[in-house]
């Protein structure tokens, strides 16, 4: 069995496999609308979604397949008191796949743990979004027609964004990409991924203009700034509309400059611009259901996978420790009660949570 929790889950071999099948799959959107007949997918959506939830449930649904939900942490036992780890564990008794989103870094590694069924990571907080991201390398593809040799812009929140880590993952691992990271300094990209990037020799550069970036980059993906990410109120205000991208301003880059953006938009994306070809968001949005279904029929194909729970993001070994302790307040094993706490050391020697990725302090005593 194999779960996708971090888009590097997955090698570029097998992301362009799923790719591939997408790209059959709108060719011909029939030609798979059986395969899950007799299947059930679990949507448990501890967070609000409108693209996400809609577009796996579509998804389930024109595969032939059906749908069991749970929408907001209200509807479940969560409220009671019940851990995901029991919850992966019931809903396992149901259902074939499980697609999760909750508002804490982990989340979803924590169900997998315990799942008897491929779990999805659906958005675990701030940390990862690896579905948005196989929508993203599909628009990419299908305007590109590649995944290297590109230019990136990535503008707005880089800090919490959790479809911009997951994007910077996956488009790390293509030859000859380049990022230009656009952000206020309070939502600067965590150093974990400036550092990765400077590992593997990948060009990046940091800056809060947008206009000076705009005529040097091949595609700009736009981000909101994240009220609900936002401890302090007031915070948010001070940030809010720091960046409106519009059609005036987008005279700056080039004709084949495209704009993606996960969606939902607040004021970041003038509606004026929503016309121009470059526009492809909402293609983006329709992708996010195709790539969904290739990623559904891959993990309901009936062969076994390599269990993908016990290794890091960087592929290292999961360890346990007592001695060791996650501070993160945002992350699964600071709130969940009995979980198993696992460690695994970066290339640095750093040892860091395997659910949040942030580094590690030695416990109290």
């Amino acid at each position: 069995m194999k779960h996708l929790l971090n888009i590097t889950d997955y090698s570029t071999e097998e992301l362009q496999a799923l790719i591939d099948k997408a790209v059959f799959i709108i060719s011909d959107p029939w030609a798979y609308n059986h395969s899950c007949e007799g299947k059930k997918l679990a949507t448990l959506f501890f967070e609000p979604s409108t693209r996400t939830r809609l577009s796996f449930e579509a998804a389930m649904l024109e595969l032939g397949g059906r749908v069991i939900s749970v929408t907001g942490a209200g509807g479940s036992s969560v409220t009671k008191g019940e851990t995901l780890a029991d919850t992966a564990r019931t809903v396992s008794c149901y259902a074939d796949v499980i697609a999760v989103r909750h508002p804490l870094a982990g989340s979803a590694r924590a169900m997998a743990n315990s799942s008897a069924i491929p779990i999805i990571n659906a958005g675990d907080g701030g940390h990862y979004h690896p579905t948005q991201t196989l929508a993203d390398l599909l628009t990419v593809y299908r305007e590109k027609g590649k995944l290297g040799g590109l230019r990136i812009g990535i503008c707005g929140d880089l800090l919490y964004g959790r479809t911009v880590h997951s994007l910077i993952d996956a488009m790390s691992r293509y030859e000859g990409n380049s990022f230009v990271l656009i952000s206020p300094k309070e939502l600067m990209v965590p150093p974990y991924y400036t550092e990765k990037l400077g590992e593997l020799g990948i060009p990046f550069v940091q800056t809060d203009d947008l206009d000076e970036a705009l005529p040097e980059i091949d595609m700009l993906y736009m981000t909101r700034i994240q009220r609900e990410r936002f401890e302090d109120p007031a915070q948010y205000e001070k940030l809010a509309g720091r960046y409106i991208l519009d059609a005036a301003r987008m005279k700056r880059a080039s004709d084949d400059c495209i704009v993606l953006h996960p969606l939902p938009r607040v004021d970041e994306i003038s509606t004026d611009f929503d016309s121009d070809p470059r526009a492809v968001y909402f293609t983006q949005a329709f992708n996010g259901k195709i790539m969904r279904k290739a990623l559904i029929l891959k993990l309901l194909a009936g062969k076994e996978h390599p269990d993908n729970t016990d290794l890091s993001p960087e592929g290292e070994k999961l360890f346990r420790d007592d001695t060791l302790s996650c501070t993160n307040s945002r992350c699964v094993c600071t709130h969940e009660r009995g979980i198993r706490k696992e460690f695994y050391t970066d290339r640095h020697g750093t040892v860091r949570c395997a659910y949040c990725d942030q580094p590690v302090t030695a416990a109290k005593e």
